[in-house]
């Protein structure tokens, strides 16, 4: 735990200046990872909360949290049981927080400008069997991510003046016509009206969406879909 925390160059990770202070951030997931009581895991969640990777008192959250959340969750997993719910809330509290101006995305296996919010909500889904099994504060949890959700698209059919998108969905895409975020090849474009056509069945994340007014070529194979909400979290 503490070579994944070393190996982390903290300071070169943007954050907003007099905000997002680095040494917090490793400090505390250092003190977190080996804490042995609950004073202990209260002291190192106050220097994550403090500007480590969330400012608890105005509610914002650094893109410093994406990269800490795995090793929260690997604390959650494997530390002291006082360690493990600190982690868990730091990461609820990442997630359910805003970003400020500028530094809102982060680049990752699934984009370069993908929303702090869905970006730690896919490592969240990544450990979904360890928070089902901590019954209803991991549920919870996961039911927060899926909110989150994101769609890869494998293959589009014009259909009418629509477009179906035939792909994966990670999370739950809500009732009802929504924008859309269309990630490419560092691009966004904003799709107006999208709207769940074919639900995944149990066990399967295959699904498809219909894109009002677009046509096949606009929505390319590899093109990843997030809430457009999810980009226009920021700090007021």
């Amino acid at each position: 735990m503490s070579d994944a925390i070393e190996t982390v160059n903290w300071g070169v990770i943007p954050g907003r200046p007099g905000w997002y202070e680095p040494a917090r951030a490793a400090r505390g997931l250092r003190a977190l990872a080996d804490a042995a009581s609950l004073i202990q895991a209260a002291e190192a969640g106050s220097l994550l909360d403090g500007g480590g990777i969330v400012h608890g008192h105005s509610g914002a959250v650094f893109p410093a949290a994406v990269v800490a959340a795995p090793l929260l969750l690997d604390i959650a997993q494997q530390g002291h049981p006082a360690a493990r719910d600190t982690a868990l809330g730091l990461v609820d509290e990442a997630l359910s927080s805003y970003p400020h101006v500028g530094y809102t995305r982060v680049t990752t296996p699934c984009g370069t400008a993908v929303p702090i919010c869905c970006a730690i909500a896919h490592h969240l889904r990544a450990r979904t069997v360890f928070l089902a099994g901590l019954g209803k504060r991991g549920k919870a949890l996961l039911a927060d991510a899926a909110d989150h959700w994101r769609f890869e698209i494998q293959e589009c059919a014009a259909d009418g003046n629509d477009t179906a998108a035939f792909g994966t969905l990670a999370g739950r895409f809500p009732a009802g016509v929504h924008a859309a975020e269309l990630h490419l090849a560092g691009g966004i474009t904003v799709l107006d009206d999208v709207v769940l056509e074919y639900p995944p069945v149990e066990g399967s994340r295959e699904a498809a969406l219909r894109v009002i007014g677009r046509h096949p070529g606009e929505l390319p194979p590899g093109a990843t879909l997030f809430p457009v909400e999810c980009g226009e979290r920021v700090q007021g």
